[in-house]
């Protein structure tokens, strides 16, 4: 048995799902690859840099047609830049709300 002391509050999922986003003070959407998921956050890769607190409108579209959309808003926590990810950016979130799944985010 391993000797692990997990010390976040939630397991996170890998899931490698596309999404689409778009910042609050925006109107033009963004892609997104939701990495992880857990039940307070996210990690996603987008094409370009957000400034922390960045509040975020996100749907998540599983591969799966048996698994719903999630549609949530999002807070930036920290953003950096892949190495070798030819512009592509890692950015941590905080849930901040689930949405209904008609939400549009892009």
């Amino acid at each position: 048995m391993l000797d692990y002391d997990e010390k976040r509050s939630y397991p996170r999922m890998q899931v490698d799902c596309p999404a689409s986003f778009r910042l609050a003070s925006e109107r033009t959407p963004g892609g997104a690859i939701v990495k992880n998921l857990s039940g307070g956050g996210l990690l996603m890769w987008i094409d370009r840099a957000l400034t922390a607190g960045a509040e975020v409108d996100i749907v998540i579209t599983p591969y799966s047609p048996i698994t719903p959309p999630l549609a949530a808003r999002l807070e930036a926590i920290r953003c950096h830049e892949i190495p070798d990810g030819e512009g592509t950016f890692a950015v941590a979130c905080r849930i901040l709300e689930i949405l209904p799944a008609s939400s549009e985010a892009a």
